[in-house]
């Protein structure tokens, strides 16, 4: 499988709505000053920063070394580092995610690295994609793959809210809100740099010519349903956001 790596220039342009659009979340974690705070998947630190401005302590870890040079130019504490693997024990009175949890399969190994990086009754806040996200985006890919004789491994574990709620609590949380929140996004740059960005890897295996005659055939997929009669964009997502806090 074709690991997904980030360019921080083509994610500050094509991918910023993703920190844009975080706000909500950071409502619900309600940072406070002298707080200590893990930004768990930080980025370049858009979110990060703003979590400092409250006064926190905030310390942002991501496994993207290229965008975690961006998050030092924002003169963050960042550390590179995979969420499957948090070496913090009992440190942190919250622990912060965003849009991040959807791209590891095991969700149970996280929450549990989640849990010893907790205070007692510490607070575990985040959003992500949930079930249906980007529904028709994933159509169309399978369809396109199946056409260039691949079999779509899409790189995304989209859960329902019932199924995450289920993994927190066995993880020792004791969820406070989980929720499914359909949030359809205008994509400033198109179908097109959306793929490219996020889903990249997934047409790899063909040659040069291939990916671009698959990436296009994708976005004419697509179009009828996400493409307005002005060509914008917007894609289909849905949005699973949590809060709960450790027992």
């Amino acid at each position: 499988m074709t690991v997904q790596r980030w360019d921080a220039a083509d994610y500050a342009a094509n991918a910023r709505f993703v920190s844009d659009l975080g706000q909500p979340v950071l409502d619900l974690l309600k940072p406070q000053a002298g707080e200590r705070i893990l930004d768990l998947g930080c980025g370049d630190g858009a979110l990060t920063e703003r979590i400092a401005t409250a006064g926190a302590h905030v310390v942002g870890i991501d496994p993207s070394a290229e965008l975690l040079s961006a998050a030092r130019a924002r003169g963050l504490d960042v550390q590179l580092s995979d969420a499957r693997a948090l070496a913090f024990e009992n440190e942190f009175d919250a622990v912060f995610t965003n849009a991040v949890l959807h791209w590891i399969p095991e969700l149970d190994i996280v929450l549990a690295g989640v849990h010893r990086a907790l205070r007692p009754q510490g607070r575990f806040v985040g959003e992500f994609g949930g079930h249906g996200c980007v529904a028709a985006v994933c159509t169309a890919i399978r369809a396109v793959a199946s056409m260039h004789g691949l079999e779509a491994s899409l790189p995304w574990r989209y859960p329902t809210d019932d199924e995450f709620a289920g993994l927190l609590t066995t993880a020792g949380f004791e969820p406070e809100t989980v929720r499914l929140v359909p949030r359809p996004t205008f994509l400033p740059s198109g179908m097109d740099a959306w793929l490219r960005t996020f889903a990249g890897t997934i047409f790899a295996p063909l040659d040069e010519a291939g990916r671009e005659a698959a990436l296009g055939q994708t976005v004419e997929l697509l179009r009828p349903s996400l493409c307005d009669s002005q060509g914008r964009w917007t894609a289909d997502y849905m949005r699973l956001r949590f809060s709960a806090r450790r027992r």
